[in-house]
């Protein structure tokens, strides 16, 4: 029978299970050091995730499992990557059922903080959860400005201010916010993100180059549903309807691939035959770029590109993506 991983609510306590993984270690060593390699130390994996786990979240957490002797999935919605008017107070929160598919899988450790745990100086503006306080959701949307700390990170001018940046500007300076917090706390070696939320990969990536952190970033194949829809937690606010229509969107991006085969390169007729496939989407942007989120005008001659797609169906923002040529 499977042991249930702990549930670790405050940093303390995230920090004592990762010291405890080197302590076992270190105690191995010492009592058969003749038979075990002090090179061969555990490794670890984080999973970040908001929770409303899907198999999306199962495929990173079975890769990190397949990599690491220690697998940490971190559950924490971000209060301040959500700017205010958007769905901070319902965005979907079903921890018994994460945390079911964490233990089922066999993770080390769930780390399940509330925003006062990671923000500390957020006490007064935000309570532990919607349920804790169901009259203050006004707060809670505005949770992001109010929850930064006062020191904090913002994201690369040339990347972080474009396509979703442009949308949200203060988005990816929380995710970068909470995203180095988790791996200072885990010091994890390795830390496994969806490739369908693209930028924020390749921001995130790009915060490990320049600041020289010591953890490798693994970015995972989108995972889709049987009809092609890629895997989101906010696909429960469809309407049965809107899902229907949303199924345009990996139409999209399989006419461009099957075009691009054909022999068409140019970013311009690229993008123009995903948007016919997208006439009746509410489309936000549907741009051709590399990973540096610069926009390109032909595919091809080894450089990577990537499709990156939003719209709103239903009134629901949904993003997908297609990478076309990639180095990793």
């Amino acid at each position: 029978m499977t042991s249930q991983p702990p549930i670790l609510r405050t940093k303390d306590e995230l920090r004592a299970f990762r010291a405890q993984i080197d302590c076992e270690f270190d105690r191995l060593l010492h009592k058969s050091c003749s038979t075990l390699d002090p090179r061969a130390r555990p490794s670890v994996g984080l999973v970040p995730t908001m929770g409303a786990l899907h198999a999306g979240h199962k495929s990173l957490i079975q890769k990190s499992l397949t990599q690491n002797s220690h697998t940490i999935v971190s559950i924490f919605v971000n209060p301040t990557q959500f700017a205010p008017g958007e769905d901070f107070s319902r965005y979907p929160r079903t921890f018994e059922q994460d945390y079911a598919m964490c233990a089922a899988l066999g993770v080390s450790a769930v780390f399940a903080p509330e925003a006062q745990e990671m923000y500390e100086k957020s006490n007064q503006s935000l309570p532990s959860s919607p349920e804790s306080n169901p009259n203050k959701s006004t707060i809670l949307d505005s949770g992001a400005a109010s929850a930064l700390d006062e020191v904090n990170l913002l994201p690369p001018k040339s990347m972080g201010y474009v396509l979703e940046g442009f949308a949200r500007p203060s988005h990816f300076a929380g995710v970068l916010q909470i995203v180095m917090k988790l791996f200072m706390l885990t010091r994890a070696h390795n830390a496994y993100f969806g490739r369908k939320d693209a930028q924020q990969l390749l921001i995130i990536s790009q915060m490990v180059r320049d600041l020289c952190i010591p953890i490798t970033i693994h970015g995972c194949e989108i995972v889709r549903d049987d009809d092609g829809l890629a895997l989101s937690s906010r696909n429960r606010y469809l309407q049965p309807e809107d899902r229907a229509a949303a199924l345009a969107l990996p139409r999209a991006l399989e006419s461009i691939r099957r075009a691009l085969h054909s022999g068409i390169t140019k970013s311009d007729e690229l993008q123009a035959i995903g948007l016919q496939a997208l006439e009746n989407i509410e489309v936000e942007y549907l741009e051709i770029v590399n990973e540096r989120l610069e926009l390109i005008e032909e595919v091809g001659n080894g450089v990577c590109a990537i499709v990156l797609l939003a719209a709103r169906v239903g009134g629901i923002r949904l993003l997908d993506n297609l990478w076309l040529e990639s180095k990793a």
